[in-house]
C-alpha cells in the first residue's frame, strides 16, 4: 500500500517502496543549522531564507527555529519555482 512505512534503526522512517523519509520523527522545532543540513544548503543560506520569510520559522527568545512540519512544504514550493 502507498504510504506504508517502517521504522529504520537510525530513527528515520522508510516507505515500503524503499524511499527513506528524512523528515519523519523530527521534533516540532529544529535549529536552523540542522534544517540547513537536512535540505542540503549552507547555514548562511538557511538564515537568509529565514530572514526573508521564505523558510518557516518560529522565534523563542533570541533563537530561531524551523517549523519541521512546514519544512517539506518549503522544499516542494522551492522545487516548483526552479
Amino acid at each position: 500500500m502507498k504510504g506504508d512505512t517502517e521504522q529504520l534503526p537510525d530513527g528515520h522512517k522508510s516507505r515500503r517502496d524503499g524511499a527513506s523519509d528524512p523528515f519523519a520523527g523530527l521534533p516540532l522545532l529544529i535549529p536552523v543549522p540542522e534544517a540547513a543540513r537536512l535540505i542540503g544548503i549552507s547555514r548562511a543560506a538557511a538564515y537568509r531564507f529565514a530572514s526573508a520569510g521564505d523558510l518557516p520559522t518560529k522565534r523563542l527568545g533570541r533563537r530561531v527555529y524551523v517549523i519541521s512540519a512546514k519544512l517539506r512544504e518549503f522544499i516542494e514550493t522551492a522545487g516548483e519555482a526552479a
